[in-house]
């Protein structure tokens, strides 16, 4: 199966006038999808960058930060991490399967938050079983995805997710079922999540994601507004010092997603995926401060080492979330600076962070544990 290509939307049951205002709105012309330079901004870096120069808790290292570019340019040049390293894990999903996968990565990412366990052994954590292996965290929730799907449980079908008498929280329950006695946390948000994407999508996109992508016209960074403009679910933003700061993490990481996933082709093609900042969750902050490329406050580091929750919303939170997303895109700059031939964008950098952060974690090598917040923003 191919993209559609915008000639069957009738057909397909979309709201042909509002998506004639949504591109207006973002100034992309319906002729030749163009997207005006006004449009293209999501606004997350010129927030990440407030952030970090309002910060009193969290600050940069620019020694750290050169260092750090630096390791991570030659991991890219010896070929240790590249755009293909997400298609090679068994557990994401093939761009061989089409829509369908369209579909799988966009519920994924609806649900890609909150993962982290309060529970202290290891062995006693939410975990899910899927052919053979147990698997915990982010790939937990991948794993309990493909499982349903196996078990021809309709769980990346929007339709299926408005139906309040078969898409029930006990249904829910199934298809996350735990090999342990924690469950999955907020199972009711997601719950929730799944029910407000659903009627957005079958009320104005003929219940098919494939179509808000098309809306978006091959922008990267229209496809992030569009998505958090339409599900408020994915709206992450917050106020700081009177300003409002968007972070947009999970609507960022289903569009480097689909690049990643379709090789930059297809449903991954969008000509200014390099406008993606890095994702702020609780693990980039964490590896970036051990590297040295962030510093904490004492009151803050303290807080972090003890578990102590911070809220969504709080102003350490905050800090940590900007600084990282600024931190990462001052690495970017710095390899562009001593490579101008090199092409790294900041998802790429940001995974290779995550995945380095979770090597670490394995082998029992943190310094200091990721924040505490539990919230449906990452």
């Amino acid at each position: 199966m191919t993209p559609s290509d915008g000639n069957d939307s009738e057909d397909d049951g979309v709201d042909l006038e509002l998506l004639a205002l949504l591109r207006q709105s973002m100034k992309i012309s319906p002729a030749n999808g163009a997207t005006s330079a006004a449009a293209v901004d999501t606004h997350v870096l010129t927030g990440a960058q407030y952030v970090s120069n309002q910060a009193i808790d969290v600050a940069l290292d620019s020694a750290s930060t050169r260092a750090a570019a630096d390791h991570i340019s030659r991991a890219m040049q010896r070929g240790d991490y590249s755009m293909q390293t997400w298609s090679q894990h068994d557990l994401h999903p093939s761009a061989c399967d089409g829509e369908a996968t369209v579909d799988f990565i966009f519920t994924m990412d609806l649900l890609n938050f909150s993962f982290w366990s309060e529970t202290e052994a290891a062995a006693d954590r939410f975990q899910v079983r899927y052919r053979g292996q147990v698997w915990t965290g982010y790939w937990s929730l991948v794993a309990a995805l493909r499982r349903a799907v196996d078990e021809d449980i309709p769980i990346t079908q929007p339709a299926f997710w408005c139906d309040e008498d078969q898409c029930t929280l006990d249904r829910l329950r199934t298809v996350f079922r735990s090999e342990t006695a924690e469950e999955m946390p907020l199972l009711e948000e997601r719950l929730a999540c799944l029910r407000e994407a659903g009627q957005v999508l079958c009320r104005s996109y003929g219940g098919r994601f494939a179509n808000v992508i098309d809306a978006a016209a091959g922008s990267a960074t229209a496809l992030v507004n569009l998505v958090a403009e339409q599900f408020p679910c994915f709206r992450d933003e917050v106020s700081f010092d009177h300003e409002r700061v968007r972070f947009l993490k999970r609507a960022q990481i289903l569009v480097a997603d689909l690049w990643a996933c379709f090789d930059g082709k297809q449903w991954g093609e969008f000509r200014d995926i390099d406008k993606i900042t890095a994702f702020a969750d609780y693990r980039i902050p964490q590896i970036l401060h051990s590297l040295g490329c962030l510093r904490y406050s004492p009151a803050l580091e303290t807080h972090i080492r003890l578990k102590r929750p911070i809220v969504s919303g709080h102003s350490w939170e905050v800090q940590l979330r900007g600084c990282s997303v600024w931190c990462v895109d001052l690495i970017r700059r710095e390899i562009a600076r001593k490579d101008p031939h090199a092409t790294v964008h900041a998802i790429l950098i940001d995974f290779f962070l995550y995945d380095t952060m979770k090597e670490r974690e394995l082998d029992g090598k943190e310094d200091l544990p990721h924040h505490r917040t539990r919230s449906i923003w990452y």
